[in-house]
């Protein structure tokens, strides 16, 4: 493991790094405007960091524009060195127990609706912090009541005493990305397991019904469509309800190539698969991340929100 944080995940000397040609319907907005600069602020004041800036999201500007923000916690330094991922990784520092008080508080200024909270992986952890995400959440609903909560955890290694901590807390949505395809897994994601993924999936599902369970695949990593259905059908078996599917975009020179850019035909065309095999709710497009109309979501699927708030629900 490195003692510096870094953001490098390949040798661009040992793959084929030339960049191709965007095409016309994948467009990002630089971030920009009041709402944009207000958010920023407040973020640096809290010492927060949020994903949309640490993994360099597309739609940063677009969601931080109108208010809305995925919290990074955990700190800001993985333990895992997958090949698409812009965050570093190295070795972390010790958790901060207040994070989750900074993080609700952001939550309350913002006056949010829906609050996406994710984090790095802490392998250095037996828990894998899992404590952290249940605290937040808990915080968030004592000071900001009627907000959903959707938590993106890492996988725990599978363990389901980790998980059973953050599904006590019973957020809305409890989402694990599953990002690739089997046979391209230990290419993109080295020391994830396909196994752990379906753990933390199909035990979420067994502990709490209610709650909705996500994931999403990122394409364009050189898998077959063949392949991304036979991984939608395996997540179906699993109990997921919600899917996100997504373009993956090269952050830098060393990351993963892009083997190739998916047209609109065949995110509709996915998008029309995973209706027909029973996903409650599909998002796929070129710019689609697994917080994309997250709150929309909330409101139209989820039991616990319904249950939490009852007329607020909506």
């Amino acid at each position: 493991m490195a003692t510096i944080p870094t953001r490098d995940r390949v040798n661009p000397e040992t793959i084929n790094t030339t960049p191709q040609r965007r095409p016309e319907w994948i467009k990002v907005r630089a971030p920009s405007g009041e709402t944009f600069e207000k958010l920023h602020q407040l973020m640096r004041s809290k010492a927060l960091h949020t994903v949309c800036e640490e993994a360099g999201c597309p739609n940063m500007g677009e969601c931080w524009g109108s208010g809305t923000a995925t919290f990074l916690m955990l700190g800001d330094v993985c333990t895992r060195t997958c090949g698409f991922c812009d965050i570093k990784h190295g070795r972390p520092e010790m958790l901060d127990w207040l994070e989750p008080e900074r993080v609700a508080q952001a939550v309350k200024s913002m006056n949010l609706r829906h609050a996406v909270i994710t984090s790095v992986n802490r392998d250095d952890r037996r828990d894998g912090g899992a404590p952290i995400f249940a605290m937040v959440i808990r915080r968030i609903r004592e000071i900001q009541p009627g907000c959903s909560i959707e938590v993106l955890i890492p996988d725990f290694k599978g363990k389901p005493e980790a998980l059973q901590i953050v599904m006590q807390a019973r957020p809305e949505i409890l989402n694990h990305n599953v990002e690739t395809v089997p046979r391209l897994f230990k290419q993109v994601q080295p020391q994830d397991s396909y196994e752990w993924a379906r753990a933390t999936l199909t035990n979420a599902k067994l502990m709490d019904p209610e709650v909705l369970t996500k994931s999403g695949i990122m394409v364009g990593l050189g898998e077959t469509m063949d392949e991304i259905k036979e991984t939608m059908r395996d997540l179906r078996s699993w109990g997921v309800d919600i899917l996100t599917i997504g373009q993956y975009l090269q952050p830098s020179r060393k990351h993963l190539p892009i083997a190739r850019y998916y047209t609109m035909d065949e995110f509709a065309e996915l998008r029309r698969f995973g209706a027909e095999i029973g996903f409650r709710w599909v998002e796929a497009g070129p710019l689609v991340r697994s917080s994309y109309h997250a709150a929309e979501q909330v409101r139209a699927l989820s039991v616990v929100h319904r249950k939490l708030y009852g007329d607020q629900a909506t």
